[in-house]
């Protein structure tokens, strides 16, 4: 890696598709493609000549201790690390550790990506050899609209299943993951929001866990670890980190505050969540320190949050890794230190174990003969790295016996994981508009198809970002040829920012046909790692187009958009020649499939949206402010449906069915919660601040007594349509005095259910008060107040009172 932490940060935003070669090998000026052959024409320097994974304790080297697998993981890493040179010591603290091999310790590379299938980012997968190429599921953004916790579950399963496949056929120098993403998609301009699972808390926190849980194998022991890794899952970016390249302002120099911080409430209930439920449910085995600072202080050297918060308050057994190359930007971008050794010292210090980049391998030697740190912290470092390695039986002799060692290419892109791709988009596509019952088309009444749009005929823009080559592509209108012979296209635009629209022709082809199918929105070369958006708009003439296409034709128009992040199509909704839009995200490989048979009717779409559309004036709100609380008096409206009270184009949780659903709460529980009748004792606190509400904090209240307090609240639901359909039932609780710094509504629990014409099912949340009805004060304290609260699905609410 390069010093430089601009060139690396360009380098891997910019060209971690291609693993043929060092970043700074690279010639100026080559642009990427845009298309797949790039996956299938790279080399794999780092993994040599070698047919077979690299492995340790190989029949040479079985009798050292650190082989002996009846031992404990500690014990084994211990003696490892007691037998290292202070040089063979700090080789070790980089992403591209080299290979010790007087010990018989191979090379590891750390830095490899799998945030929606098994991806050629990074340094340690290759797609040159046997496998080509792995399932390539939904982009996070469209898997979180299911709110499908098992199917996120599943898609991990999946992930992790075909990345040990990769390992033990050779084509990997790594086993750990830098996935998942679940930074909250606080700002709908961010051009990585389309990585996250949107933004709330809850559904995040889910994901990760769910996630993990798949991706690493699920197997635990009875003290809650899981001793052997399918896969190393890592969660990321630690933490307020969602502004990448906005307006010349960059991630490597951003600190992140509201007016003066971020605040201690907004970190409580809002960004630290999804990383403790990442930690302590998800039991991940990674996480990523960000490259922003916050309140001053850079993530990867703040001692309090990667070793008191994550290590000491939430139980943190695993790695943790910079960005690249989050060290060096501590000294050259933030000035935080002066010294490149005390950059070295401080991230060490803070408890960080491995730099993706070159600074712990340059400057920690001069670090500790500058008596800047000490050499127990390397040492600290290395047991958290060889624990990993160890808990993925790298170091157990040969990997084909280890015990996910009979996975081999056999288990890539099965029916089964392409299966899994297009259940996945199908569930998630959102339907935002449908007048008039527009959708589903009739096959056998739809004699002639238009399909118009830059995004129609290009396989590869369907897979959003982190993509790794797919088992198939199919691009939307070949697939939509398979339904309507007679299908004509046209590509309306030259390409996605549609600088210039052929208008004219797209119309004279529309004018042509029965239906019209436009195929818009964004791409990557509009929203990614290192670009975020300046507007909310479609890019160019693309609204130009769609109006035109939509005035001229026979009938009205369907409008899918693909994109990541939020646009302003307000035009469309109010557009009564546009019939119907669809929301389908980067739908994976399968996108193309799911698309055609929602709009012919072969699937009842049920997706809803996991952040919110926001109008195209939200723009005058800086990117930059990191509060998530309103503030009327300044104007600004806060951030998210939990906080913001301005208009919106669609509203976090929308979306459309083929078939209407009805709800009703049905009577489980008393209307009041009585704490003092379990904590007599107990005296509430009253007046907290702008508060005149009585509150007890959570942790007086206690683990047992929250324990509890939980209860069970049943939602009837009915599908009173004609056509079955997957439904994600949203369960919300709002306050009832939505002030000083309370969310408006607060989601607390969903579900997805299937249900058939006329079917009805009963749904149960279990609720803990504790977590589900408490809120976070000034201080980051979370409190259960004292007062009402409404249960509410859709638009039916059941009041509870909670008296203290």
């Amino acid at each position: 890696m390069l010093d430089s932490a601009g060139e690396v940060a360009t380098c891997k935003a910019k060209w971690r598709r291609v693993t043929v070669e060092p970043c700074q090998a690279r010639r100026p000026g080559r642009k990427e493609k845009g298309n797949l052959k790039l996956f299938f024409n790279v080399g794999f320097a780092a993994l040599a000549d070698s047919a077979q994974p690299p492995f340790s304790c190989d029949p040479k080297t079985k009798s050292f201790r650190f082989c002996q697998t009846t031992l404990p993981i500690h014990q084994r890493v211990e003696d490892l690390v007691s037998r290292l040179t202070l040089d063979e010591k700090i080789s070790q603290l980089v992403s591209s550790a080299p290979a010790i091999p007087r010990l018989g310790v191979p090379a590891y590379e750390w830095w490899s990506e799998a945030l929606h299938g098994v991806s050629g980012y990074g340094r340690g997968i290759s797609f040159s050899g046997r496998i080509r190429g792995a399932t390539s599921f939904p982009q996070v953004i469209l898997s979180a609209s299911t709110f499908d916790s098992h199917l996120w579950y599943r898609i991990g399963q999946a992930i992790g299943k075909e990345a040990r496949a990769v390992y033990n056929e050779g084509q990997a120098k790594g086993m750990t993951f830098w996935a998942p993403n679940i930074n909250i998609f606080r700002d709908p301009r961010w051009g990585r929001g389309q990585e996250t699972p949107g933004e709330d808390p809850l559904v995040a926190g889910k994901y990760a866990v769910a996630f993990v849980r798949g991706i690493q194998g699920d197997t635990y022991n009875e003290n809650g670890q899981n001793v052997h890794l399918q896969a190393s899952a890592c969660c990321k970016h630690f933490t307020a980190y969602d502004l990448d390249n906005w307006k010349g302002i960059t991630r490597f120099g951003f600190d992140a505050k509201a007016s003066t911080q971020v605040t201690k409430q907004d970190l409580a209930d809002t960004y630290q969540p999804p990383f403790k439920s990442c930690i302590e449910e998800g039991k991940a085995s990674g996480i990523m320190c960000a490259y922003n600072r916050v309140n001053g202080v850079p993530n990867c050297a703040d001692y309090n949050l990667l070793t008191k918060t994550a290590r000491g308050e939430w139980g943190f057994h695993g790695y943790i890794t910079s960005d690249c190359d989050a060290v060096s930007i501590i000294r050259d971008n933030h000035k935080y230190a002066r010294l490149p050794e005390d950059a070295v010292a401080d991230v060490l210090k803070a408890g960080m174990d491995v730099n993706c980049g070159s600074y712990l391998k340059n400057y920690t030697k001069s670090a500790i003969q500058q008596k800047k740190l000490a050499e127990s912290q390397v040492d600290r470092a290395l047991h958290n790295l060889f624990a990993v390695r160890m808990r993925l039986g790298l170091f157990n002799g040969n990997p084909n016996q280890h015990l996910f060692g009979n996975i081999g290419p056999d288990q890539v892109c099965t029916k089964e994981h392409q299966q899994l791709a297009l259940e996945a988009a199908r569930n998630g596509i959102v339907l935002l508009k449908n007048s008039n019952k527009l959708l589903p088309f009739s096959k056998s009444q739809t004699s002639s198809l238009a399909v118009i749009g830059p995004n129609a005929h290009n396989a590869y823009a369907l897979l959003g970002n982190y993509e790794g080559p797919p088992c198939k592509s199919l691009e939307i209108d070949k697939v939509l040829q398979g339904y309507v012979k007679n299908t004509l296209y046209h590509k309306g635009c030259n390409a996605v920012n549609c600088t210039f629209a052929a208008i004219g022709d797209a119309v004279k082809i529309a004018k042509q046909a029965d239906r019209v199918v436009l195929v818009m929105g964004l791409d990557q070369s509009q929203e990614t790692e290192d670009h975020d958006r300046v507007d909310l708009t479609l890019p160019g003439q693309q609204e130009s187009l769609i109006r035109a296409v939509a005035t001229a034709s026979k009938k009205p128009v369907v409008l899918v958009l693909v994109c990541g992040g939020p646009v302003d199509v307000s035009f469309a909704k109010d557009d009564p020649k546009i019939g119907s839009i669809l929301w389908a995200g980067y739908p994976g490989e399968a996108g193309g499939i799911a698309i055609a048979e929602i709009i012919f009717g072969e699937h009842n779409p049920g997706g809803k949206l996991p952040v919110t559309w926001y109008p195209k004036d939200f723009i005058t709100v800086p990117m930059t402010d990191m509060r998530m609380r309103p503030q009327p008096s300044s104007g600004y409206p806060g951030r998210t449906y939990r906080f913001y009270k301005g208009p919106k184009v669609f509203e976090f949780g929308y979306g459309l069915s083929f078939s209407t659903y009805s709800y009703e709460f049905i009577p489980s529980i008393p209307n009041t919660i009585q704490l003092h009748q379990l904590m007599p004792s107990f005296q509430a606190n009253g007046d907290e601040g702008s508060r005149s509400t009585r509150y007890l904090s959570v942790s007086e209240i206690g683990a047992d007594i929250c324990e509890k307090l939980k209860f069970s609240t049943h939602v009837g639901v009915e599908n009173t349509g004609d056509m079955a359909g997957k439904h994600p039932v949203l369960l919300f609780v709002r306050h009832g005095r939505p002030s000083n710094g309370r969310p408006v509504k607060q989601l607390v629990g969903f579900e997805s259910v299937s249900l058939n014409a006329r079917e009805r099912a009963k749904v149960e949340f279990v609720l803990s008060p504790c977590e589900h009805l408490s809120t976070a004060n000034e201080d980051g304290v979370m409190v259960i107040e004292e007062g009402y609260r409404h249960l509410v699905v859709e638009d039916r609410e059941y009041p509870i009172n909670v008296v203290l």
